[in-house]
């Protein structure tokens, strides 16, 4: 029996009876078979973390340029909202008043409560308080008269031309006897002005001065 015929005879299920030459050459192979497996998969599985880090920086770089892509794809829809959000902002700001113009802006609060058939018991501004672009001037006001002129006091500041908010508000009767019509009303009335370039200025001047010298440590 030739060489070819006794391979063919070799059982594959049974290699315990294979001829030793033949067992002794299955197990070199398998051998090597398993060193070469070994050695190409050992680099492969000490890489692994670095390509759990590529795959993880590939995924935030398609998740960034998703991103991108849709702002870029709504960049004129972007362009249009903030140019209408510029004429909102301007039109809001036209209804501030400039720091000249807040002495006829008092006096028309003021007027409105009279127009209204109220009695002004207290009109007192209080110091302005300052904002990032405006400035805010509280008003304590004490007026005196019925439901209904109240009514018509607050549908007034409403339609006045300048902003004017009203906070605070208290409505008790005038004394222990008094009717429908003798009520005292307790209000802020907030108004609004823009600061002009050179508060601007000089508020951001004030700022830049507030913040603390870095390195100012005491010597020793």
């Amino acid at each position: 029996m030739n060489l070819l015929e006794e391979l063919k005879a070799l059982d594959p299920k049974d290699v315990g009876r294979w001829p030793l030459l033949f067992r002794a050459l299955a197990i070199g192979v398998l051998f090597l078979v398993l060193t070469g497996a070994f050695i190409y998969l050992w680099p492969v599985r000490s890489q692994l973390p670095e390509l759990d880090l590529a795959r993880k920086e590939e995924q935030d770089l398609r998740q960034t340029f998703d991103e991108k892509q849709r702002k870029a794809a709504n960049f004129e829809a972007y362009k249009s909202q903030l140019k209408e959000m510029e004429r909102s902002f301007g039109a809001m700001l036209r209804q501030l008043p400039g720091r000249t113009e807040v002495p006829n802006l008092l006096v028309d609060i003021s007027q409105t409560g009279l127009a209204a058939g109220l009695k002004e018991k207290l009109f007192q501004p209080d110091p302005e308080i300052r904002r990032d672009f405006y400035a805010e001037l509280p008003i304590k006001i004490r007026l005196t008269g019925s439901y209904h002129q109240f009514g018509s006091f607050v549908s007034g500041i409403a339609a006045l031309p300048r902003i004017v908010t009203l906070h605070d508000i208290s409505i008790v009767p005038e004394s222990k006897d008094a009717g429908p019509d003798r009520l005292t009303l307790d209000v802020i009335a907030k108004t609004y002005r823009y600061l002009d370039d050179s508060e601007m200025a000089s508020a951001e001047k004030g700022k830049a001065g507030a913040k603390p010298a870095a390195g100012g440590g005491a010597g020793g």
